[in-house]
């Protein structure tokens, strides 16, 4: 056992971290071996323009679940990229709404199939691999979970009322 499996718990957000690092690299690598320029991290925003014709930086950002900073920024680049531009929106003009350029559809056609790809890969893992079928459902539980247990206070609770020291000692 490594040092990060025997510390179970307290190194939980740096495995998470070198996981989530590892399988992006490897899935940006395989978009370079087919000679496809994207970049793994702008996946949800072209998931997402890819079932809706238009969405505003602020529906990107609660439906990816990023800060709006963060979603306007990956926006920026996008559109530094030119892949996606933006318009105010005629309703309301403070909304941009984001869609995807010509070249955004075009690269979205050439990265079509690399999902379906990327999800054949991971489902044949799964089968060489029987303990990691319980992961999404895992991960999702511990989501859900994080949500309600309000972590950071429990914690404190810990430190204040169970592993506080005996007046005595």
């Amino acid at each position: 056992m490594n040092l990060y499996q025997n510390l179970g718990y307290l190194v939980l957000g740096s495995r998470l971290r070198r996981l989530s690092e590892s399988f992006l690299a490897e899935i940006n690598r395989a978009y370079q071996n087919e000679g496809i320029d994207f970049d793994a991290s702008w996946f949800p925003v072209f998931y997402l323009l890819s079932k809706n014709e238009s969405l505003s930086i602020k529906e990107l950002s609660e439906q990816t679940e990023v800060s709006h900073p963060a979603a306007s920024q990956l926006i920026a680049n996008l559109k530094n990229k030119k892949l996606v531009t933006s318009a105010t929106c005629a309703d309301d003009g403070r909304r941009q709404l984001v869609q995807l350029t010509d070249s955004g559809r075009e690269l979205l056609g050439k990265i079509l199939p690399m999902w379906d790809a990327i999800l054949l890969t991971m489902d044949e893992v799964l089968v060489d691999e029987p303990g990691c079928r319980e992961l999404l459902p895992a991960i999702g539980a511990l989501e859900n979970a994080f949500k309600s247990a309000n972590l950071a206070d429990r914690i404190t609770d810990k430190l204040s009322h169970e592993l506080k020291p005996a007046a005595n000692e």
